[in-house]
């Protein structure tokens, strides 16, 4: 019998049109995503919100098959990294979809299982990922388990190595191509309160342009950008969009830098949606990078990490 659980730490994902409906409620919900004190008003916001979005976002869903990949790549890393850890109960547990922490917290139980690894799937530090899973989790938990927790883990070369992998494979041998390291955006008044996610990002980035550079994978340019804004309020920039219009007639490799399982954030997004403006915009050729999903060098890295 395993006397240790691992628990895969992730956002969630819609597979129908009422698990969207529910993403998105538990979503906006979220302290840590709206930040307004006020349950009562943050819960009010957060109908309006499912109101007029739930439509335009299921239409992205609808592009992709009516559901996200996350879970069956979640599916696919969990039993392969059950591989390179036998001793583990190894689960996964999501923030606003099913399996809710409170499922993963009774599975464990009945394991009889005490000692609790949490791995958050994200490299980079955010209160709205990171933190938002931990304290989703620890609060149902409550006292019942010895836990440790798995620190944001960007700088891990085992995981720069299988990224840069990736980037030379799907770029090929070519020099004519530039690289943009496409991050999900925030709020810039999240930042202003202290985030690290900005800073991890621009630090990964610096690591992987001196990793890429030692392995002789040159690109024309190395960029950051930032996608997937909402609202009127001030993000972090440059946007993706602003990004792609310095590149017309030039060929461009996007790697989705703060992902680890490809989402509709990839799969939609960057490579229906942008890749349309791309076209637009006549950029030669535009390339996307899937994520590491279940990659073995990552299930090493991974391993080595727990």
């Amino acid at each position: 019998m395993k006397t240790k659980a691992l628990v895969l730490l992730n956002m969630g994902g819609a597979r129908s049109k009422n698990e969207l409906r529910t993403f998105l409620k538990n979503m906006f919900n979220d302290e840590n995503i709206l930040t307004i004190k006020s349950k009562i008003i943050r819960s009010i916001i957060a109908s309006l919100i499912v109101i007029f979005r739930i439509n335009k976002a299921w239409k992205n869903y609808e592009a992709i098959n009516k559901t996200t990949p996350l879970y069956k790549l979640t599916d696919s890393l969990t039993k392969q990294l059950q591989n390179y850890l036998p001793d583990f109960f190894i689960v996964y547990t999501m923030r606003y979809t099913s399996p809710f922490a409170q499922t993963t917290i009774a599975k464990i139980k009945e394991q009889n299982i005490k000692d609790i690894i949490l791995l958050p799937l994200y490299a980079h530090y955010s209160t709205t990922t990171t933190k938002s899973s931990l304290d989703n989790f620890l609060q149902f938990a409550k006292n019942d388990f010895n836990i440790k927790i798995i620190k944001p883990f960007y700088k891990n070369d085992l995981y720069n190595q299988a990224i840069c992998n990736d980037i030379a494979k799907t770029k090929g041998k070519t020099k004519d191509f530039h690289l943009i390291f496409s991050a999900h955006g925030l709020p810039q008044k999240i930042i202003d309160k202290g985030d690290l996610y900005q800073q991890q990002i621009q630090e990964h980035i610096e690591i992987l342009k001196t990793k890429l550079s030692h392995q002789r994978i040159f690109f024309k340019s190395i960029n950051l950008a930032y996608q997937s804004k909402v609202g009127f309020a001030k993000w972090l920039s440059p946007s993706l969009e602003e990004t792609l219009q310095n590149f017309k007639n030039e060929k461009v490799l996007i790697y989705p830098i703060s992902f680890i399982i490809d989402n509709s954030e990839t799969v939609f997004e960057l490579d229906i949606e942008y890749r349309h403006l791309a076209k637009k915009l006549q950029i030669k050729e535009y390339k996307v990078c899937k994520c590491l999903n279940d990659n073995e060098l990552f299930l090493e890295a991974l391993s080595k990490l727990i």
